[in-house]
């Protein structure tokens, strides 16, 4: 291995490690100041803490998948975008089908105009919350989009991940509506999470062509099984 590009990821990993462990420190912080035990499942920084607390988990998860596929470059970019878009993909999910406080009592809420709700929050909201709604949405399955083509070739392609982000969308969306947990259960949403998964394949695609490369080439032939003295 070339040891430049090896010390600039140790390098960049070290900042990124401490970085997360500071975030998951602040983010445990309220959680302490609350009773029971739903401040850590049921808070959006239970989320933060617990997804960010399970990195080592997912490395191992990640090293053992490539040790079992023989350690090869190949097998290592398959593990790690395995892992990768379950990783990057359940903690945003999570946060999305955390209830609301009328959860059960609150009447269901849909909107179904497009565009609407977006331009509710560009029109009548502050800054932040725009760009949390906004960017947070984008972010939600936008690891699946990264990785999802990089691990099957069959997803190697922009529309298709427009399609399954919009699919998966539409099913948490509807789970949201089902239910009843106090969320409005939006086509704004629909449209921002498949266009979040569709900009990340696209970020990605140049990845694409080295792990198509790596699925097609050829294996080397088996030697030949030596011939007897009296064989031709």
């Amino acid at each position: 291995m070339n040891p430049v590009p090896r010390a600039r990821r140790i390098a960049l990993f070290g900042p990124a490690l401490l970085l997360a462990a500071a975030v998951a420190f602040v983010a445990q912080r309220p959680l302490h100041h609350r009773a029971g035990w739903q401040p850590w499942l049921v808070t959006i920084n239970a989320a933060v803490f617990w997804s960010l607390a399970a990195l080592p988990l997912s490395a191992a998860v990640v090293w053992a998948l490539a040790r079992r596929r023989g350690g090869t470059a190949d097998g290592w970019r398959r593990s790690v975008a395995e892992v990768a878009m379950v990783h990057g993909t359940l903690p945003w999910v999570w946060m999305i089908m955390l209830p609301g406080p009328g959860a059960g009592v609150a009447p269901r809420r849909v909107s179904l105009l497009p565009l609407r709700d977006i331009h509710a929050i560009l029109t009548h909201g502050t800054p932040v919350t725009a760009t949390v709604q906004i960017v947070g949405n984008l972010l939600v399955f936008a690891a699946l989009g990264r990785f999802a083509p990089i691990r099957f070739r069959a997803l190697a392609s922009v529309p298709r991940m427009l399609a399954l982000g919009a699919a998966c969308s539409v099913l948490v969306e509807t789970a949201q509506y089902v239910l009843w947990l106090d969320r409005v259960s939006s086509v704004d949403d629909v449209l921002l999470n498949a266009a979040g998964a569709g900009l990340a394949a696209w970020s990605s695609r140049r990845r694409w062509s080295a792990s198509s490369t790596s699925a097609r080439s050829p294996r080397p032939p088996a030697p030949a099984a030596p011939r007897g003295p009296g064989r031709r």
